[in-house]
């Protein structure tokens, strides 16, 4: 029997000065049921639930909003909110310095005889935590919390105003597999007590996983709306709904011609700048040649980052000793600049907080890491700003239509690319890319794993973290693991298969890896 509709969008269009954002979309959502809202980045995914929510309040958009039988004309999210539509974005909205109780009640506040009802908004977290399956002291602070963490915490939050329609943008995007897990338990016990999610991800998985329905947006338009049967579901029909043609291969082609070794690591070593006598890297080595795409595995915490980031010019952690070679020359890099100057580059994890000036426009972000480049005299030279910006605008297919707009106008994808622009504006030899394609559809995707083929196909070194097995066994030449700041092996792609990989990143009692001896075996 089907479940009655709790939501039905229709018609609803939404213009940004050039942009048609939303056009003529329809959606209808049935009551107690999880739908998944899925399709490229800018395909109208997040403007949508903004309407939605009361971000952008009625009179901004066209089109109606019926939800529960009647017609909603939201002015602000706390009007949605009363009516209990609650949104969790994907950037989380809580303040690190105040407490899971103050967070929860933030704008909401328990108040008794004019003031704060402290006692009361403690009990009563306790009580939601409980709900989210989250047993922590409700005095904590949010900024000692993991991400998994507060993202029940959000939860917890919506359920204090009692939702009734619960949307998560991209709720996994951050989360490692067990918190992931966690949070779809969670969302299966809210739709057991007849509480609807709306929730929008880029990962098929998790939607074949756990939704009932799919809608795909594409271009600002509703392509179309199934049933699903939780578990089986085609991605390859999604994907050919997502972006208008059919991705047989996730993965482009690639023939690699690996030259000589370009960047050698040797027995680097760096505690932990926040635990004293703890190493986040144990002796790790590891080389990469010209022309030569590498991949990086590890579970959670495994210290693939911590290594990164401390190569490149010491900016985590302790430095304790190794060395570095660029074409068999030693080099000593002590500051990002150095490792600028050293022909080294690195694209963050997290882009919006490391790789990006979010108060910045594309063109000034794109020239960032490599000034001196556009100095005319001791000026700088604001035509040639202009003219790399358009150069590199047109050539990574950034999708806007001018490089004055600032980068939080773009979706995740054309902020990527826009990260690596300004990367490959400094014209590195060694490009390492954290987590390059982390919330982005299949299709921008695609198109990053095109930029760095070719980028090493220009002869650079290219390294590239990724919490995806299937994504390194697909874009890389060889792939290193590391568990515990140990790196415990490598081996060539083509042997490779997820199994091998798990073992090796799990690997605490196999013989001691070195990279030489790899470099003479290969």
């Amino acid at each position: 029997m089907e479940h009655p509709l709790i939501l039905q969008m229709q018609g609803i269009t939404k213009l940004f000065p050039g942009v048609r954002a939303l056009d003529n979309v329809t959606l209808e959502v049935h009551r107690g049921t999880i739908h998944a809202i899925c399709g490229e980045n800018g395909a109208g995914k997040s403007t949508l639930m903004k309407v939605l929510s009361g971000v952008y309040p009625h009179g901004s958009y066209e089109g109606k909003i019926i939800y529960m039988g009647s017609e909603m004309k939201f002015k602000d999210i706390k009007e949605s909110e009363s009516a209990g539509i609650v949104i969790i974005h994907q950037e989380l909205t809580m303040i690190p310095e105040l407490s899971i109780t103050e967070n929860i009640f933030l704008g909401n506040e328990i108040v008794k005889h004019g003031l704060i009802d402290w006692d009361a908004e403690g009990h009563r977290t306790v009580e939601l935590l409980e709900k989210v399956g989250l047993i922590i002291d409700p005095d904590t602070l949010i900024k000692h919390l993991g991400v998994g963490q507060q993202q029940l915490v959000e939860i917890a939050k919506a359920l204090s105003k009692n939702v009734k329609l619960l949307i998560l943008d991209e709720p996994t995007s951050a989360l490692n597999e067990d918190d992931s897990a966690n949070l779809f338990d969670l969302m299966r016990s809210l739709k057991n007590k007849d509480i609807t999610c709306i929730m929008i991800s880029h990962k098929l998985n998790e939607i074949a996983a756990i939704s009932d329905a799919v809608t795909v947006l594409r271009d600002g338009r509703t392509v179309e709306t199934y049933s699903v049967e939780a578990g089986h579901v085609d991605e390859d029909r999604i994907i050919r709904s997502m972006v208008g043609r059919s991705i047989e291969n996730r993965y482009p082609v690639h023939e690699s011609n690996p030259g000589d070794v370009i960047f050698e690591v040797s027995d680097w070593c760096v505690e932990d700048p926040n635990s004293p006598g703890r190493m986040v890297c144990k002796n790790s080595s590891f080389f990469v040649r010209a022309g030569e795409i590498v991949g990086f595995a590890g579970l959670m915490g495994a210290g693939r980052t911590e290594l990164m980031r401390s190569i490149f010019g010491r900016n985590y952690g302790i430095y304790l000793g190794g060395s570095i070679k660029i074409r068999g020359k030693e080099i000593r890099i002590t500051s990002v600049d150095s490792a600028i100057r050293q022909g080294i580059a690195y694209v963050p994890e997290d882009r919006k907080n490391l790789g990006l000036n979010l108060l910045d426009s594309i063109r000034t972000t794109t020239v960032s890491a490599n000034l001196k480049a556009i100095l005319r005299g001791r000026l700088l030279d604001l035509d040639r700003e202009f003219q790399v910006a358009e150069e590199y605008r047109r050539s990574l297919d950034v999708k806007t239509h001018s490089v004055d707009r600032g980068v939080t106008t773009l979706s995740g994808g054309n902020q990527q690319k826009v990260v690596l622009g300004k990367w490959m504006f400094t014209e590195p030899d060694v490009l390492i890319l954290d987590e390059p394609t982390r919330g982005i559809d299949v299709g921008a995707k695609y198109e990053i794993y095109r930029l760095i083929q070719e980028l090493a196909d220009q002869g650079k070194a290219v390294i590239i973290i990724s919490s995806e097995l299937p994504e390194l066994l697909g874009i890389s030449d060889r792939i290193y693991t590391i568990f515990e700041g140990n790196v415990t092996g490598v081996i060539d792609s083509q042997e490779a298969d997820q199994e091998k990989l798990m073992k090796m990143m799990t690997n605490t009692s196999g013989p001691e890896y070195k990279a030489g001896k790899d470099k003479k075996t290969l």
